[in-house]
């Protein structure tokens, strides 16, 4: 993959996309605006697929993992273990992901891109290994820039690869045990906020353990000097292998104009990644819920995105993203199957 080749293909939204998409929805039988941000999602989604009647589309969910080094330094409420066996949940269909997707109609794909554990020719899993789990961020840096950049491709390349087979929408997803400490260290050297305005408790650790994690963030920080212009920089320095991969799924997303839903927050940490690397991908992206974790919408508000969902979760896995699908999924149908006030024989106030 060629970063700068990738970037230059993602093309803004047209104008004449949304203006096409404003007029039917203007003439369909409700008040003009009524349904508020569903008609909202249905502009984007015409705009994006370049199309004036889209079809619903097909859709999966990637669900990138990978291990973490810093989980040595007790940041998670989890041991390091739990990252392969909730692999295993994920192809064996018994996780939140898979009954959430079930529900929206959605494939899921799980990638190994980083996780510290062999798992052979499991049935279901893409194997796509650049580490057995990143360094521990508090004494070095996450990886090498090169293994960042692998990562990132790996992302691109399964992007063109669903596209090429004609899925139409895409779903970030994670599993990393103590993901989170790598993703709020992305946050505060972006956003330009302290690791104690972004730092939350993850998967549920104490408040004791809350302090331990925010120390171990600044010292991760002040131990590897992240360059906040220099996006890869930041992914080799703080990051971690699914975190790179989603900001990769999106930048192919945004180059073959697929939508991307980005899932809670770590998710939304390799989307900011993406979105430092080239802007134009945030026209390609909806926020798919908020978070818990604090600093969340600090990266929203900086990508500039309004989540479609507020459900307090913090789950990860794509299961917010999941359902944010349904949502867009409900604005497609609306824009494509309500009628018009002609068809229906109703008079139209003109308002």
């Amino acid at each position: 993959m060629n970063l700068e080749s990738v970037i230059s293909k993602i093309e803004p939204l047209k104008a004449e996309y949304f203006e096409l998409a404003q007029k039917r929805l203007d003439i369909l039988t409700k008040p003009r605006g009524s349904l508020g941000r569903l008609e909202e999602f249905a502009r984007r989604l015409v705009a994006i697929y370049r199309q004036e009647m889209p079809a619903l589309p097909r859709k999966a969910v990637f669900v990138f993992s990978g291990d973490h080094g810093v989980a040595e330094e007790g940041v998670s409420a989890f041991p390091q273990e739990v990252t392969p066996q909730m692999v295993y949940n994920f192809l064996s269909g018994g996780a939140a992901i898979n009954v959430l997707a079930r529900h929206a109609g959605a494939d899921v794909a799980v990638v190994d891109v980083g996780v510290n554990h062999d798992f052979g020719e499991s049935a279901g899993l893409i194997r796509a290994k650049v580490l057995k789990g990143t360094g521990n961020i508090s004494r070095g840096p996450a990886m090498s820039r090169d293994d960042a950049l692998k990562c990132i491709g790996i992302g691109y390349e399964i992007a063109m690869d669903y596209s090429n087979r004609g899925f139409g929408m895409f779903a970030t997803g994670e599993m990393g045990i103590a993901n989170t400490t790598p993703s709020t260290a992305i946050a505060a050297v972006i956003t330009g906020k302290s690791p104690g305005e972004t730092t939350g408790k993850g998967t549920g650790i104490d408040d004791a353990s809350l302090r331990k994690k925010i120390d171990v963030i600044e010292r991760a920080i002040n131990v590897n000097k992240p360059d906040k212009n220099d996006p890869i920089g930041v992914l080799a320095a703080v990051g971690g292998t699914e975190i790179a991969a989603i900001a990769g799924l999106c930048l192919g997303a945004a180059s073959a104009g697929v939508p991307v839903v980005v899932d809670g927050f770590i998710s939304t940490a390799g989307a900011l990644i993406a979105y430092c690397l080239c802007p134009t991908v945030k026209d390609y992206m909806f926020g798919a819920h908020r978070s818990q974790e604090p600093g969340h919408m600090a990266m929203l508000d900086f990508i500039g995105l309004s989540p479609v969902l507020d459900l307090q979760m913090r789950l990860g896995e794509g299961t917010g993203a999941a359902i944010a699908m349904t949502i867009l999924d409900a604005s497609l149908k609306i824009y494509r199957e309500m009628a018009t006030f002609k068809d229906a024989g109703v008079t139209d106030s003109g308002k």
